[in-house]
């Protein structure tokens, strides 16, 4: 009865987990976009990339909660091999973005 219950309610949250992430990737280009048009206009350096980068780890932590939460859900052992390298992907995706961060604010 609670599998049930799990398998039932769990797509739905992996879902909503998904498009928040894709949501923080839309919101964080147009943003960066915004800022970049205005700081050619007025002449004022904005930090563009700084901002990108952020939204982008922000979005990535929304989907690797998706891929954690997708290892409730798997059935074989040829999922979890490419669920393992789906977040070990995202994972050095979002160190990489993170020592950018750090080298850009420096």
């Amino acid at each position: 009865m609670l599998e049930e219950l799990i398998i039932d309610i769990l797509p739905p949250i992996i879902s909503i987990c998904e498009l928040m992430g894709i949501f923080v990737v839309a919101v964080s280009a147009l943003r960066a976009f915004w800022h970049y048009c205005r700081g050619l206009v007025s002449r004022t350096p904005r930090d563009v990339k700084f901002e990108l980068a952020n939204g982008l780890a922000t979005s990535l932590e929304f989907k690797m909660a998706a891929e954690i939460l997708k290892t409730v859900l798997v059935r074989d052992l040829n999922e979890l091999i490419v669920l393992g390298a789906v977040v070990l992907l995202r994972a050095l995706l979002s160190l990489l973005i993170h020592f950018e961060m750090k080298e850009h604010h420096t």
